[in-house]
């Protein structure tokens, strides 16, 4: 069952819409809310309401969250993995980030895949709008029934029934990662998260301090 404030935040967003107009105002709720990656926010228990109260939050609280709204319209979810490279070109790191991106481990994107229209389509709502400034790819609309872009540049797609089977997926890519690898994604994030902030604050500065 949905914590109190997803339900609350659910009826908020969608009084008086109509379906295609209710899952458009879902989806751009949830892009806009700032991305930064919050370990504690990564399983589907904890992360939507999590998400919700910080109002801040990676790919997965936003999909998990994504995906318990849409349920709550009768749309059927599919989550799905996307394992890529934190090192790419369109992103205008700083030297500094761009090092560290460059010897962090493969990541893992969320998404969520929707039943719209008797077809399956990628709903992405991971990055914030302020964000484009420095070459993330986002979602500036959404016409509520056609693909969205994705927010990484996949390497593959795996496709989960349910949330538990995407943790399970995740839980196994990581079992092979050495104290070293969580060292180096731990850096990478908090030095990200930092960037990311000082971006939204001062479009042209260069690197968080």
């Amino acid at each position: 069952m949905a914590s109190d404030i997803v339900q609350k935040t659910f009826v908020e967003w969608t009084n008086g819409l109509s379906g295609t107009d209710a899952r458009i105002r879902i989806f751009s709720q949830i892009r806009d809310i700032p991305y930064a990656v919050i370990p504690e926010l990564s399983n589907p228990a904890d992360g939507p309401q999590g998400l919700l109260k910080r109002m801040k939050g990676s790919c997965a609280p936003k999909h998990f969250l994504l995906g318990r709204m849409f349920d709550m319209l009768r749309i059927p979810i599919q989550y799905v993995s996307y394992p890529f490279s934190w090192n790419v070109k369109s992103v205008a790191y700083p030297p500094e980030l761009r090092k560290l991106a460059e010897a962090a481990p493969i990541g893992y994107h969320l998404a969520c895949k929707a039943r719209i229209e008797n077809q399956w389509v990628v709903v992405d709502a991971t990055w914030d709008r302020p964000l484009a400034r420095v070459g993330f790819p986002i979602n500036e609309s959404w016409d509520g029934a056609n693909d969205t872009k994705l927010a990484v540049e996949p390497l593959d797609e795996t496709v989960h029934e349910n949330a538990q089977e995407r943790m399970q997926f995740l839980q196994a890519r990581r079992s092979s990662w050495t104290s070293d690898d969580h060292a180096r994604t731990d850096h990478f994030t908090s030095v990200l998260n930092n960037w990311l902030e000082d971006v939204r604050r001062n479009p042209s500065s260069k690197m968080a301090s």
